[in-house]
């Protein structure tokens, strides 16, 4: 199955819709590529941001592929980098409820319970 061409510029909104496509059809390694674009692509003010966004799809990737630490560590990680966007988030993103779902991914996760790969709430006009 290949997945969506690298190095790719995309406007923000056609990223995060992108992404969530993927995720939503249970290809979250192919939504981290989308998402790992634009953190190249896009303002050096929003990398941790887009960073954090990819984290979260590799999260899911290593949670798919029942490597549950690396799982943890990413949705951690992906955690930590979007939770400042909080107050003032872009793009429409509901950063308390991407926390959210990281929060119950993790404990997902660290129960040995399987991951729902429905994707986290992203934007998807």
């Amino acid at each position: 199955m290949d997945g969506p061409p690298e190095g790719v510029v995309r406007t923000p909104a056609e990223s995060l819709a992108e992404a969530y496509d993927l995720l939503a059809a249970g290809r979250p390694f192919h939504a981290h590529e989308v998402l790992e674009d634009a953190w190249k692509s896009g303002p050096a003010a929003e990398d941790a941001l887009w960073r954090g966004l990819a984290q979260l799809a590799v999260g899911v990737t290593h949670a798919a592929r029942g490597n549950a630490g690396g799982a943890v560590r990413l949705v951690e990680r992906g955690a930590a980098n979007i939770a400042p966007y909080a107050p003032a988030a872009p793009y429409g993103l509901d950063v308390p409820a991407l926390l959210e779902w990281c929060a119950r991914a993790r404990a997902r996760i660290e129960r040995g319970t399987p991951v729902d790969l429905a994707p986290p709430p992203l934007p998807h006009w």
